[in-house]
């Protein structure tokens, strides 16, 4: 008998690692961007909340934003932490579909990093100026920075696509470009001898940059899954807000920047304009809609709130998730 119950839980210690594996429910997200605000997933990956909130979570990273919307639109992807241009835009356009179900942030905080011999915001007539791609979120920027310092963004600038943030430090070290509209690498520009010319951060420019989005079929197929999720991006909002040992460490890794000085200064800017409880703002998605609606007048008739469901935002409210894990300070 001592014979056989040995080996009975033998059977159970083998066993139960596999079921525990196999019952982890499977969530696949996007992001768009390799930057600080999108970072949650990368810090929830690499300590273990995931596996705490039993969720077999895959990320892939894609750079358009209508690329994963199209993704989103098809199936492939659950989930997505990106900026909210392609999403607001499928939406105008009738993929009703989409939600945002929280926010990461809700202002630009790119800057435009110039030559040194580019000294005034004015200097900039006649320059070319990289950004990822048009219509990204930091060609938005330089447009909306151009307009204040009154030049046109049609006439007086030449905008050249550099197709992602480290692509957009290239072009401005070999000289393709006379300066930047810069968000991750800005810093490690600033470091090899170029300026802040304006530092966006400043000036809290409302937009979606980065949001939490879902489809409602999704929500009403997995809601449990998805809560799942929101609770995880939340312990990792904590660990990102108040552990920066740990967070540099992460961030150096996924960002393959490992001076300490680049990343406090990165993380310094980024961390002012995120939100510790991804409050969803109306006029960050208006200013999107505003964009669209030059150019397309379906998206005067769509209201932010049309796009935003508050259902696990207002959970983690109410059963004082939020206020276990910040300590009630909001």
């Amino acid at each position: 008998m001592r014979v056989q119950r040995i080996a009975i839980l033998c059977f159970l210690f083998a066993i139960l690692p596999f079921h525990r594996a196999a019952a982890a429910d499977k969530l696949v997200g996007i992001h768009s961007a390799i930057a600080i605000s999108q970072s949650l997933p990368w810090i929830a990956r690499e300590t273990g909340i995931f596996r705490k909130h039993n969720l077999d979570f895959d990320l892939v990273l894609m750079r358009s934003a209508g690329t994963a919307a199209a993704a989103m639109i098809g199936g492939e992807t659950d989930v997505g932490l990106i900026g909210g241009i392609g999403i607001v835009s499928a939406y105008v356009q009738g993929a009703h579909d989409f939600v945002i179900v929280g926010a990461v942030k809700n202002i630009l905080t790119h800057s435009i990093v110039a030559k040194p011999e580019i000294k005034r915001p004015e200097d900039l007539k006649g320059r070319s100026i990289g950004v990822n791609r048009i219509g990204s979120n930091n060609h938005y920027f330089a447009i909306q920075v151009l307009q204040r310092i009154g030049l046109d963004p049609a006439r007086d600038v030449i905008f050249r696509q550099t197709g992602g943030d480290t692509s957009d430090l290239i072009a401005l070290l070999n000289g393709s470009v006379d300066a930047s509209a810069m968000l991750t690498y800005g810093q490690n520009a600033v470091a090899q001898g170029f300026h802040y010319l304006i530092y966006g951060p400043d000036l809290r420019i409302p937009y979606a940059a980065a949001a939490f989005v879902t489809r409602r079929s999704v929500v009403a197929r997995k809601p449990q899954v998805i809560g799942q999720f929101m609770r995880s991006m939340a312990e990792a909002s904590k660990i990102f807000h108040t552990d920066r040992e740990t967070t540099f460490k992460i961030l150096a890794k996924y960002l393959r920047v490992n001076d300490r000085k680049i990343l406090e200064t990165s993380y310094n800017n980024e961390v002012k304009a995120m939100e510790p409880r991804f409050d969803a703002r109306p006029e960050a998605l208006q200013a999107i809609l505003d964009e669209l609606a030059i150019n397309d007048p379906r998206a005067k008739k769509v209201q932010p709130q049309q796009l935003i469901d508050r259902r696990y935002l207002e959970e983690m409210d109410r059963s004082g998730f939020f206020d276990n894990l910040w300590g009630g300070k909001r």
